[in-house]
């Protein structure tokens, strides 16, 4: 039973202003927190669920709860004129009730076309579990200082969300067994349901092999072109599959930082998966495991305090590499290098922090039990740095 997730309260401090949109992946618990913990902070409210067809009747008469505060829509945005519909109840009846709209990545997609709703709603990427809201010590580390970690070390916990993901239903049940019937069926559903209902894609069995390709190529620089020949279509074909795939937040792309003062030569972005126990190569496991923890934050510190904040990673022409950097405001404000056990530190995080100025420095291991600076860099378990954020 899930009691608590990282953005409830934030949500409750935004439906006081404006409609809340929640997107994300498939089974991340979209529903089960607008439904169940944010609703639970009100004294009675309406839930509509679009595949329900006595929700989708009421929906279309306008007919709401006299007694709610608060409404839910989730999945409307299957209605293809949702954002009028949702715009003309919003405006009529903002002052007597809060709204939220919950769905898949198809929510994503469809808010940035059509009629704008512009000052209407505040926009949230709901992210799998990370280790410090999985043991409920969500913290959020002071901008442009120095990251402040706990005491403690978390290794049991740690391999457990590395074995088995941070969604819900996988981490809740801890069976390898149902993880394996748990990525079929998510697997048969984005590709077979979720992309078929919104793209125009004939060759679908194409994207989804496309799909069971791209986790072995975690966690380096990526080439459409090699792709391209493996899959033998055009390399038009496969950017447009992957930025499909990046809608339903089936996997993300960060890029080489370019900066005022440096520029990367190297274009290639580096992929890795929302769900990083799909992956079997230990070591890109862990490193996408790392990047997901930091692209969570990354997308708090836009979605809620409004930041300009960025996942890079660096590399240039002489494959000198620094797996990631975050940047806020065009500023760099912490570089990670990721290793399984290595604790000689990486020189390319000295090379880089000359280079562009890069205030604070940390290599990240998966061994248990190590925390010390070693010329400056802060060389740390990944069971006790998780822990300093969302």
């Amino acid at each position: 039973m899930i009691k608590k997730r990282y953005l409830t309260k934030y949500i409750l401090d935004d439906l006081n202003e404006k409609m809340v949109f929640v997107g994300g992946p498939r089974q991340v618990g979209k529903t089960t927190l607008a439904s169940e913990l944010v609703s639970n902070n009100f004294s009675q409210f309406d839930y509509f669920n679009w595949d329900n067809r006595q929700d989708r009747m009421r929906m279309l008469k306008s007919e709401w709860s006299g007694n709610a505060s608060l409404i839910i829509f989730d999945k409307i945005h299957k209605y293809n004129k949702w954002k009028t519909f949702i715009k003309g109840e919003y405006d009529k009846l903002k002052k007597k009730y809060k709204f939220i709209l919950t769905g898949s990545a198809r929510l994503d997609i469809y808010r940035k076309g059509g009629d704008s709703m512009q000052g209407r709603y505040f926009y949230y990427c709901l992210h799998p579990f990370t280790l410090a809201e999985l043991i409920n010590e969500s913290k959020r580390p002071d901008l442009f200082k120095e990251i402040v970690f706990p005491s403690k070390f978390m290794k049991d916990e740690w391999l457990m969300l590395d074995k088995f993901g941070g969604f819900p239903e996988p981490i809740i049940k801890q069976s390898s067994r149902m993880l394996r019937r748990w990525h079929q069926d998510k697997h048969d559903r984005v590709f077979r349901d979720d992309i078929r209902d919104v793209e125009n894609i004939r060759d679908i069995s194409s994207v989804q092999l496309l799909g069971n390709l791209l986790p072995e190529r975690v966690a380096s620089p990526f080439s459409i072109n090699s792709i391209r020949e493996d899959l033998e279509v055009s390399h038009k074909a496969v950017s447009r599959w992957l930025n499909i795939l990046e809608s339903f937040y089936y996997c993300f792309r960060i890029y080489p930082y370019t900066g005022k003062n440096y520029r990367s030569l190297k274009k290639n972005p580096k992929l890795y998966l929302w769900d990083w126990s799909e992956i079997k190569d230990e070591p890109s496991r862990f490193e996408n495991c790392v990047a997901c923890h930091l692209l969570k934050y990354v997308h708090f510190l836009h979605d809620y305090e409004g930041y300009d904040a960025k996942l890079h990673y660096l590399r240039n022409a002489e494959k000198k590499e620094v797996d990631f950097l975050v940047v806020v405001d065009d500023k760099p404000w912490f570089a990670v290098e990721v290793k399984l056990n290595d604790t000689n530190i990486s020189p390319n995080l000295h090379f880089y922090q000359k280079k562009i100025n890069i205030p604070f420095l940390y290599q990240v291991l998966k061994t248990s039990g190590i925390d010390r600076y070693i010329n400056g860099i802060r060389l740390i378990s990944a069971d006790r740095f998780f822990l300093a954020f969302l």
